[in-house]
């Protein structure tokens, strides 16, 4: 799907279809809006668990690691040209807003 981000983009919109992404990226090109962890963050956390990987830790005895950083992506474009009106209070808490 990530290979053709650009094409489902382009169809949602054509379609006038109002979508919510997995990657900040689609809102970059054009999509609604996304809620996605931050990928920066999940490098850290894979880095620390291959760090005690490494060091000798048991892999049995590590605990699964979530996600710990999220955020939320709005494109306030895409929202005009679908006919949409993003909450103020939508838009305050979004981490960014693309105009």
């Amino acid at each position: 799907m990530n290979g053709r981000r650009v094409q489902l983009v382009q169809l949602a919109a054509f379609h006038r279809l109002p979508a919510a992404y997995s990657t900040r990226e689609a809102v970059e090109i054009g999509g609604l809006m996304s809620y996605s962890t931050d990928i920066v963050d999940a490098f850290r956390q894979v880095g620390v668990y291959v760090g005690q990987v490494l060091k000798g830790a048991k892999t049995t005895t590590l605990p699964v690691v979530q996600a710990e950083k999220f955020g939320l992506a709005i494109n306030s474009r895409a929202a005009r040209l679908l006919g949409l009106t993003v909450p103020p209070t939508m838009l305050a808490i979004a981490d960014e807003v693309i105009e």
